[in-house]
């Protein structure tokens, strides 16, 4: 790992402004990718700027409608917080099967839907629930958010600070993990709110993406069986040593039937 200077600012704003003095700068958050990325020497930015130090970017709060999860709040602190267990198990239950206990204690949903990993969870939650992403500048819906693999709408410099969540009447997440990685080898979250059903899969394509056909199919009839003969083209579809196209397009319809299947157990049971 090369030098760097490192600087752990208290407030947003000086966040901003070390980042804007830096010829070379780069934001930290939980570190899990960054990290490892200049240990390897694949980056070597001469300015680190550590966010934790912003108490402001931590916080949770939730109303009947919408939870609010600060950009900092690490996937363990989302797991075990009430405010949102108790609206959104789903998204709960998501950020306790990330990884493993180190990766969650650090690792933060800032980091980790800036990052955009193609087999990231929670890039799959922001875009079946139809998150808004808040930063320094503006506000992002999920749908514009995530662009191609490890690409987002983020701008150089730009920071996020919150994630908002509608909670929906009834959701799920299913993940097939790779099982040393925790990785998705494929994720299906599926959301439900009044007559508008939402399906976003991850790990299987270079990018978080939306199943319209499967959309389609369950505001007409929210049930497993409705999901029945539909099926995604595999010609986009990963493959790697873990997992074929074709078996990853298998996974996206298995685990999406299960999903609805919890969904309609956690929620209203409509």
């Amino acid at each position: 790992m090369d030098d760097f200077s490192y600087q752990k600012p208290s407030t947003l704003g000086d966040a901003v402004e070390a980042f804007s003095a830096a010829d070379d700068g780069v934001y930290l958050a939980g570190g899990q990718t960054i990290l490892p990325v200049m240990k390897l020497g694949l980056a070597a930015p001469e300015e680190v700027i550590d966010l934790n130090g912003i108490e402001e970017l931590q916080a949770i709060t939730a109303s009947d409608s919408v939870i609010s999860i600060g950009a900092m709040a690490t996937h363990a602190t989302v797991a075990a917080s009430e405010d949102v267990k108790q609206p959104l198990p789903a998204l709960a239950s998501l950020a306790g099967i990330i990884g493993d206990p180190q990766v969650r204690n650090r690792g933060t949903i800032g980091g980790s839907i800036a990052n955009n990993d193609p087999a990231a969870d929670y890039p799959a939650a922001l875009l079946a629930l139809g998150a808004t992403i808040t930063t320094d500048k503006r506000q992002i819906a999920a749908d514009d958010f995530f662009l191609e693999i490890f690409e987002t709408a983020l701008e150089d410099g730009e920071i996020i600070t919150k994630v908002d969540f509608p909670v929906p009447d009834a959701a799920a997440y299913m993940k097939f993990a790779n099982p040393a990685s925790r990785f998705a080898l494929v994720g299906v979250f599926v959301a439900r709110t009044g007559n508008s059903v939402r399906v976003a899969v991850t790990g299987a394509g270079p990018c978080v993406f939306r199943v319209g056909d499967m959309e389609a199919a369950l505001e007409k009839d929210f049930s497993a069986a409705a999901l029945d003969g539909i099926t995604v083209p595999t010609d986009d579809l990963n493959a790697d040593i873990h997992a074929s196209a074709e078996y990853r397009g298998h996974l996206i319809g298995v685990l999406a039937k299960r999903a609805v299947e919890v969904a309609k157990e956690n929620g209203d049971g409509q």
